[in-house]
């Protein structure tokens, strides 16, 4: 890796498109190029223009917002854009000599990705909240950043207003972490939160989500957990400083869970919650061996993370020296995230004054234990006929697979019974085993439902 002295090119030559450096940041003018002005973009306008006071006598930055990119210039927005400085050319911005900071809000992959490349390779820091992006094609973007010696910056891409990235990346940076484990996906967390205390159903407490601004018309990113895995993919590089990718975290989604999932699992001393978490398992070959999951699990109440209701995001981080932690706040949201766009564009701009910059540092290699070599407690919700020898036959399909059963409760339907079942510890691979052969039972009605069982 390069020293963090100087930018150059990936040749290794002085770039000479980038605007001068200067040594003293006092009150050094900062020229922000904005690629988006949906509502995390004029959130940042406002805030903007509301501290720049107080951020230009803490840092001595004076920040403008020089040019804006958008989609259609002739649209009304909630915040007030100067003449000349908002434009349809995104790639114009990234390439105006005045832009000194460029911050990526467009999201998706392109062209968003083709914009932040030239940036960095032009030697000017990129903001961005693209979880997205990051989480497919991070690695490569980091190396980019660190060969023109400027940062890439991005809190905003996993917690909205949380401060997750930055602990993870200074204050945590020589933790011996074990797991991160959070709600990452406030639609989610406000779906269930509704159906756990109001017993609505999937659908209404969807529609509910929709109807405030919490889920999109189509939901599928949020509620078929897609959102959350990219999240946990970047949450797991940074953790672990190793290359983990979307397409690496298993993923399940919340659309199955029901008013009964709920029921059953309060009844039992539970909260279900859609959890993404990434832990390291092992080591094989002197590689970390690390567990990246996106999924509903069953949280005993007294967890932190239990008590985590709405729209609300929070990280709860487990190192073998700190112990315990748990960041919260609002996870969504136009102002919260461009709080954490506002942090990270501060820090950027007042290291490229400095001439320096805060490297990711070097990702290695991880080895992915996959869904079905993981060891949990299960949740087992089935319904079966109520006729002698039905519990027995059941039991022995558990017993079968090595599956171990701490408690049951039965509870009658009529001629039939819902019987709820809680494991032992016992592996993915085994437990779906004993599902499979469960519905092969005459007696079985319906498909058993699953949860894990998160215990501290």
């Amino acid at each position: 890796m390069k020293d963090p002295s100087g930018t150059h090119d990936q040749a290794g030559e002085s770039t000479a498109t980038q605007p001068a450096k200067v040594k003293d940041p006092s009150r050094a003018r900062v020229g922000v190029g904005l690629l988006g002005c949906g509502n995390v973009g004029a959130a940042l306008v406002e805030l903007l223009a509301e501290q720049r006071t107080i951020i230009a006598g803490r840092t001595g930055l004076e920040l403008d917002v020089v040019r804006v990119a958008v989609r259609s210039a002739s649209r009304s927005r909630k915040v007030a854009i100067a003449d000349g400085v908002l434009t349809t050319d995104a790639a114009a911005v990234v390439r105006d000599p005045s832009v000194d900071v460029v911050v990526e809000l467009i999201g998706g992959i392109e062209p968003a990705r083709e914009l932040v490349t030239t940036a960095l390779k032009l030697g000017k820091p990129v903001v961005t909240a693209n979880k997205e992006l990051l989480a497919n094609y991070g690695a490569e973007l980091y190396a980019a950043a660190d060969t023109a010696g400027v940062d890439l910056l991005f809190e905003a891409a996993v917690g909205g207003g949380i401060p997750l990235i930055r602990p993870l990346r200074a204050s945590l940076a020589a933790e011996p972490i074990r797991r991160v484990m959070g709600i990452v996906n406030g639609t989610t967390n406000y779906i269930l939160s509704r159906m756990t205390e109001e017993g609505t159903s999937y659908q209404d407490a969807l529609a509910s989500a929709q109807s405030l601004g919490y889920a999109e018309r189509d939901p599928t990113a949020d509620v078929e957990g897609f959102d959350a895995a990219a999240k946990a993919a970047i949450i797991a590089t940074v953790a672990f400083g190793a290359r983990v990718l979307a397409g690496n975290v298993y993923r399940e989604g919340i659309s199955d869970i029901g008013p009964t999932n709920i029921a059953h699992a309060g009844r039992l001393g539970y909260v279900v919650k859609l959890l993404a978490i990434v832990e390291q398992v092992g080591r094989v070959e002197g590689k970390p061996e690390l567990a990246v999951r996106v999924h509903p699990a069953m949280l005993p109440v007294d967890h932190p993370l239990a008590s985590v209701r709405d729209s609300f995001n929070a990280v709860f981080v487990e190192g073998g020296a700190v112990g315990e932690l748990m960041l919260y706040g609002r996870g969504a949201g136009g102002r919260p995230t461009a709080s954490a766009v506002l942090g990270d564009l501060i820090d950027a701009a007042g290291n490229r004054y400095r001439n320096t910059w805060n490297p990711i540092g070097d990702l290695g290699e991880a080895v992915i234990r996959p869904i079905d070599d993981l060891a949990s407690e299960y949740c087992i919700d089935l319904e079966v006929l109520d006729r002698p020898g039905v519990l027995a036959a059941v039991a022995g399909v558990f017993g079968h697979h090595g599956v171990s059963i701490r408690s049951m409760e039965q509870e009658g339907l009529d001629d039939q019974a819902r019987l709820v079942f809680i494991t032992h510890r016992a592996t993915e691979r085994d437990v779906q085993a004993t599902l499979t052969d469960l519905r092969e039972l005459e007696a079985v009605r319906g498909a058993p439902a699953l949860l894990r069982v998160i215990n501290r």
